[in-house]
């Protein structure tokens, strides 16, 4: 049977590490900010940005035509 003290001691030596504890917390808390931030502007905002900018080619292109038809 293998020993497996030196295998305990890697873990119990891996658990005591805190270093980048900070900076995993700070990025889960950003990215629990800007998840619901992201969706709520996938859901409603992109198609508010997209019907105005579709209007906006629109009334472009409507222009573009008018001034090669001469009116």
């Amino acid at each position: 049977m293998p020993n497996l003290a030196p295998l305990k001691r890697q873990l119990a030596r891996l658990h005591r590490d805190e270093r980048g504890g900070v900076s995993l917390e700070t990025i889960l808390i950003i990215g629990a900010i800007a998840l619901p931030i992201l969706i709520w502007i996938i859901k409603y905002g992109w198609p508010k940005v997209r019907n105005y900018f579709d209007t906006g080619l629109q009334n472009l292109q409507n222009s573009s035509n008018n001034t090669t038809n001469g009116q």
